[in-house]
């Protein structure tokens, strides 16, 4: 029991770090680009951008690939599996469909940073790429602040609804940040659900969002 509360009061300081860091890079690079960035060199920087997320997503398949103790033990689990993740994008998105009452958006708009489950790399410079940069920005503190939220909840979670229901918080990061802090709270075989749940995730993310703003 005494492990459990120094894990997560690390947790939580390792999350403000993130999040420091995170937020001092866009700072930076809002600066540097309303400041001396020059207009003409612009739309170089997006080519930039399409090359960094098709390279980000292929680093994520290689790390998928990669973990073969992982794809044996998801094929002992069977189907109802896939409920996991099911239940996660369907909560996440209502969740989001339920804040354009009170932040007076559209409904796709809420529902495309809501299908970003976590994954903030990815769902900022997706909507900013195919949609605004402003609903890009929204997606990508929102995602952001998520992962943070969930290395917060996640032990309160084990704790009181039991260990499936701690991979919901992490979304997309089940199968990357959050997988050792489920690992340590949980046992092997909520580990591997959470393993999948991420990978699942992580290939609905980029077919969600444009599938909304479209």
């Amino acid at each position: 029991m005494g492990s459990k509360p120094i894990l997560w009061f690390g947790s939580c300081e390792r999350g403000r770090i993130m999040a420091g860091y995170i937020a001092l890079t866009v700072i930076i690079g809002a600066i540097i680009g309303h400041f001396i960035i020059p207009a003409g060199i612009r739309p170089g920087i997006e080519n930039i951008v399409t090359f960094a997320l098709a390279f980000m997503v292929f680093t994520v398949g290689i790390d998928i690939g990669a973990n073969r103790s992982a794809w044996q033990r998801i094929g002992q689990l069977g189907y109802k599996i896939l409920l996991v993740p099911i239940c996660v994008v369907v909560g996440s998105l209502l969740g989001a469909g339920a804040a354009t009452i009170v932040l007076k958006m559209p409904l796709r708009e809420v529902l495309a940073v809501g299908a970003g489950l976590g994954w903030y790399s990815l769902s900022g410079v997706l909507i900013a790429k195919i949609y605004s940069v402003e609903l890009g920005a929204i997606a990508f503190l929102a995602n952001v602040f998520r992962e943070i939220l969930a290395f917060v909840i996640i032990p309160v979670v084990v704790t009181y609804c039991g260990k499936i229901a701690a991979i919901a918080p992490g979304g997309a990061t089940t199968m990357d940040s959050t997988l050792p802090l489920i690992t340590k709270l949980t046992d092997s075989h909520t580990a591997v659900i959470a393993f999948l749940n991420g990978l699942i995730l992580s290939f609905i993310v980029p077919v969600l969002i444009p599938l909304f703003l479209s």
